[in-house]
């Protein structure tokens, strides 16, 4: 293997495919597959080879990055891929896949000779988009130096959390980041909702908390996303945002702790979905509370 590996994307929604442009920038050789290939066509453009099928994807790469919706839906198209893997092959593995299937996906791993890395990332879209991704990673030093460079072209940072992919310790953490993130959405969403609702003019509030230790930086950008009407395209949609506070809560439930805000972010995210708000970003989640339609302005 060259100091550039062969990388198989399999998935490039909205993450995936900045990942997938930003390999063939790096100037690896990228192949990219999805599910709905007209989603994977710009990459051409880029210098990656689009792929009919996962299995033309993965054949011969030196890598494979996974960048799908959940932790079944990596195993089912993994399964597709599974005649064309090499054994030897790394194994990205970037999905947020919550904890209760990574030690399927790691067995499926040392099933087919793959170095498996539990993978995911932190970041939305436009981090995504720039390259500055932060990578949290656990795998084997083995295969490192295959999965540095991947890491290097999608990341501003990778972060490694252990030597055993399979322990899931990768995956715990970006569930636990998620958390706070989803958190501070959904608290977002609420105040200017409530602001909304007594007739306060959210500028005010902006200005009350300027430069003091309530202000934050994600804040200020899920409430600009709202107030400029900007929810499309979404950096972090809806539906996907639904799915990944489901896994928090299962993961805590796993471990002996109600997350109740985890809960009540899931609930208020499918509402949203249930007014038309699923594919939007998911500071949506603002029109979770109210019966009908209303805007931040």
């Amino acid at each position: 293997m060259s100091d550039k590996p062969t990388v198989g994307v399999l998935g490039t929604g909205i993450m995936g495919a900045a990942m997938a442009r930003n390999l063939c920038r790096a100037g690896l050789e990228v192949r990219a597959w999805n599910r709905t290939r007209d989603k994977a066509e710009p990459l051409a453009a880029d210098g990656a080879r689009v792929t009919d099928t996962p299995a033309e994807a993965v054949e011969g790469a030196d890598v494979v990055l996974t960048m799908l919706y959940d932790g079944n839906t990596v195993l089912d198209v993994m399964r597709e891929a599974a005649p064309a893997l090499r054994r030897g092959a790394a194994w990205a593995q970037s999905t947020t896949a919550g904890t209760e299937l990574v030690s399927d996906l790691a067995a499926f791993a040392r099933e087919h000779g793959l170095l498996f890395y539990d993978a995911p990332v932190l970041g939305t879209k436009e981090p995504a988009e720039a390259g500055k991704l932060t990578v949290l990673a656990a795998g084997p030093e083995e295969g490192r130096a295959a999965v540095g460079p991947v890491f290097d072209a999608v990341g501003a940072k990778t972060l490694w959390t252990g030597e055993d992919g399979g322990a899931g310790s990768a995956s715990r953490l970006k569930l636990v980041a998620n958390s706070w993130v989803l958190a501070v959405t959904a608290a977002t969403g609420e105040t200017l909702a409530l602001a909304k609702g007594l007739g306060v003019d959210p500028a005010h509030f902006f200005e009350l908390i300027d430069g003091g230790p309530l202000d934050m930086g994600y804040l200020r950008a899920k409430a600009r996303v709202l107030i400029d009407g900007e929810l499309t395209p979404p950096s972090f949609a809806v539906t996907t945002a639904e799915k990944d506070a489901r896994l928090i809560v299962a993961a805590g439930r796993g471990s002996g702790v109600r997350l109740d805000v985890a809960e009540a972010t899931a609930e208020r995210l499918a509402r949203a979905a249930a007014q038309g708000h699923a594919d939007e970003d998911m500071a949506a989640a603002y029109f979770a509370s109210f019966d009908g339609e209303d805007r931040a302005d």
